[in-house]
């Protein structure tokens, strides 16, 4: 007699429950990029979508709260504008390419930064309560880039500080607070798919197309560790879990799906590496660090599939999927501080489809219990950072500041985001490569710096050679239309003498009647030219 052995979990009993229609968006013309994005992020206060946009990129910004009775916001589930998007909804669409991928401050819920195919990385402060007319104007535009930029990820502790990877295999870390880039990092040959922070920000982990997995020093570019991820040719991608360890999604030879485990120091031997199915659709994975729950959600699928992770063997333990009738466009997850604590939700997706349709759904653990579930809700990352930019820059590395959920999320007062311009920039002072500055390089800096200022006087020269010419050429247009208004009358007489001459009379009488108009004409010529063309 044998006796099958069940892994005790509180998670093995999470169920998926999608929300009414009239609950949701609809009629939301999402992206038809081919880039390997979410197009979707979410926090507390807001869903953004990266949408089709003719004349440049753009993305919409939906509201989830609502106002009471006495003024003050507070979250809905289904969100103040839930049901059917009207199509002159507002949009956030000042970028000049299509929006390839946003993401919101984790730190303030006002502020999204957006990177496009025009190069640019955008950051933008939202109204509270949502746009009334369409954004096209950011708090800062973060120019370094010279092809497109398919990704930007905020960092987990430290107050703006932002990072931005493009086509031109280069990734750039960002102080938004004063718009300049703090470093570049140079050691990918190929595109990046995909960048993110472990738990405290000091180690930035990296996948790329030539198959390589790479654990890099944010601040400096120094590759520590680099390993083969997986053999597919496939789009790879890689996260660092609360505990230090390493998860990636990827494919194999035979192009089937496949994710593995892995530790820092030993990236080329996977702790476990198991093979999922043979879609070709590109698995995004989604992470809980509360709960040690990952999610994948593939690019194509019509399931959710989720996961915990463990110290039991086999590691990654598959729980269950949730299955839905059609095939998924992008996904959004809610930070944990978002959840509704008061039904034992632990997650909420917003899922887009290819028919305009955002499907929020909800996972929940059950509990008969209505009290405040501890061990479901341990405290979560909050909205405060740990460090300031410039102290991160100097070295601090600081875990996140907790918060609990057991009263509800009490969002903080924030300011507005506000770029103070530098006169110097963080790279004069300190290079990507950690190295001293070079007295050829301070020299190369001055002459630059020079020849800016003389591109500036110049351009201010051409607009005002510009505005000059603009006022001559109009002026020019009202001259040539006294000229014309004069030349039809002098043709108008004309043909009146004509008549006149044909209808009979003297010789005489006719040569005077001849001579008068000429004379008339001659004359009337002298006096209008003799105009001033205001008169005329």
């Amino acid at each position: 007699m044998s006796f099958r052995l069940v892994r005790q979990s509180k998670f093995r009993h999470v169920y998926g429950t999608c929300l009414k229609r009239e609950q949701c968006f609809d009629n939301i013309r999402v992206s038809k990029s081919s880039w390997d994005s979410t197009f979707c992020a979410v926090n507390p206060k807001f869903c953004a979508i990266i949408v089709e946009s003719g004349g440049g990129g753009a993305f919409i910004v939906l509201p989830l709260n609502k106002v009471n009775k006495d003024g003050i916001l507070e979250p809905d589930r289904k969100g103040s504008l839930a049901g059917r998007i009207p199509p002159d909804h507002p949009l956030v669409g000042g970028h000049k390419g299509p929006v390839l991928d946003i993401a919101w401050d984790p730190f303030n819920d006002n502020v999204i930064a957006s990177g496009s195919e025009d190069c640019v990385v955008k950051v933008w402060q939202i109204p509270d309560y949502g746009l009334v007319t369409t954004m096209t104007e950011s708090v800062v535009d973060l120019v370094y880039h010279q092809r497109r930029v398919g990704m930007v990820v905020w960092h987990p502790t430290a107050n703006n500080i932002l990072l931005s990877a493009g086509s031109d295999n280069i990734v750039v870390i960002w102080n938004v607070g004063c718009g300049e880039a703090l470093s570049t990092i140079d050691a990918h040959p190929d595109i990046i798919y995909s960048c993110c922070f472990n738990w405290d920000g000091s180690l930035l982990l990296t996948t790329c197309k030539d198959k390589k997995i790479r654990i890099i020093n944010p601040r400096d570019g120094e590759v520590f560790e680099e390993a083969t991820s997986h053999e597919g040719s496939k789009a790879t991608r890689a996260i660092f879990l609360r505990n230090g360890l390493v998860f990636t999604t990827g494919f194999s030879k035979r192009s089937e799906r496949q994710y593995s485990l892995r530790a820092p120091g030993h990236l080329d031997d996977p702790i476990t590496m198991v093979e999922l199915d043979s879609s070709n659709g590109v698995m995004f994975p989604m992470y809980d660090p509360d709960t040690n729950l990952v999610y994948l959600c593939g690019k194509g699928d019509s399931v959710i599939r989720y996961f915990e992770i463990t110290p039991e063997v086999p590691f990654v333990h598959y729980i269950n999927t949730f299955q839905l009738p059609d095939p998924q466009r992008g996904i959004g997850m809610m930070p944990k501080r978002g959840v509704d604590v008061t039904t034992c939700e632990i997650t909420r997706f917003y899922r887009l489809n290819n028919s305009g349709f955002c499907q929020i759904i909800t996972m929940t653990v059950p509990r008969k219990s209505e009290l405040f579930q501890e061990d479901l809700y341990p405290d979560t990352p909050g909205d405060i950072p740990a460090v300031t930019a410039e102290e991160w820059w100097e070295g601090q590395n600081k875990d996140p500041i907790l918060m609990s959920l057991k009263d509800g999320y009490q969002a903080t007062q924030k300011s507005e985001l506000k770029v103070t311009k530098k006169k110097t920039n963080i790279l004069d002072k300190m290079p990507p490569t950690g190295k001293v500055k070079s007295e050829e390089d301070g020299k190369a800096t001055a002459i630059s710096s020079e020849a800016l200022e003389k591109v500036t006087e110049v351009s201010k020269v051409n607009d005002d050679l510009r505005k000059r010419i603009d006022e001559l050429q109009t002026e020019m247009k009202k001259f040539k239309a006294v000229f014309l208004k004069q030349e039809n009358r002098i043709r108008t007489l004309e043909n009146k003498v004509s008549e006149m001459s044909g209808s009979g009379g003297t010789n005489a009488s006719t040569q005077q009647q001849q001579q008068a108009p000429s004379t008339l004409t001659a004359n009337t010529v002298n006096n209008n030219c003799d105009m001033a063309p205001d008169e005329v």
